[in-house]
């Protein structure tokens, strides 16, 4: 048999076969310095929960309480999310959201202002025997064609993700998304 296939027992290992290429002397080495390395963590563990209990002691006496901890570790956290270049970017991103539906819904508020302002006009023209109602006046496909109404809604295809080639988002099958 090989020596280096002999049973490893040593204190604190199971029986097994030294590792290939590891004589008998270095893995008694390593198994003297593991154990060490052992004690060693179990020693600072102790000295962890010493310092711990201290602590927890110190605030105590403080007048620290855990709820008083803990809104301190909230407000530290919240400025350190406002501070880092996520909540940043994020901010950004909503305010020129927040810009641009603002716009459209500017532009479409005076659409609606005017094209109001012509059907009272047009109303007021018009003579009561020429059956001219409002209800056809908003159907009509001029308006639908209209400079004011094309500008808006390509404003709005932009603001809800739409190309600027002027077509939004299409709404579930079967719907009818043409006004």
């Amino acid at each position: 048999m090989d020596p280096s296939q002999r049973d490893f027992t040593m204190d604190g290992a199971s029986g097994g076969t030294l590792p290939p290429g590891l004589s008998e002397e270095e893995a008694l080495e390593m198994q003297i310095e593991l154990t060490k390395v052992e004690d060693e963590i179990q020693t600072l563990r102790q000295v962890l929960t010493a310092k711990e209990r201290h602590a927890g002691e110190l605030r105590r006496r403080l007048g620290i309480s855990p709820l008083a901890e803990f809104k301190n570790n909230i407000s530290k956290g919240w400025q350190e999310v406002q501070s880092s270049n996520a909540y940043k970017k994020t901010q950004e991103t909503l305010s020129q959201a927040g810009q641009m539906t603002s716009s459209a819904l500017s532009t479409m508020g005076s659409a609606i202002r005017n094209r109001f302002g012509e059907m009272r006009a047009l109303t007021y023209t018009n003579t009561p025997g020429n059956n001219y109602s409002m209800r056809h006046s908003l159907s009509m496909p001029a308006m639908r064609n209209s400079n004011t109404f094309k500008s808006f809604e390509d404003k709005m295809s932009k603001v809800v993700g739409g190309g600027s080639n002027g077509e939004g988002p299409q709404g579930p099958p079967g719907s009818n998304s043409n006004f």
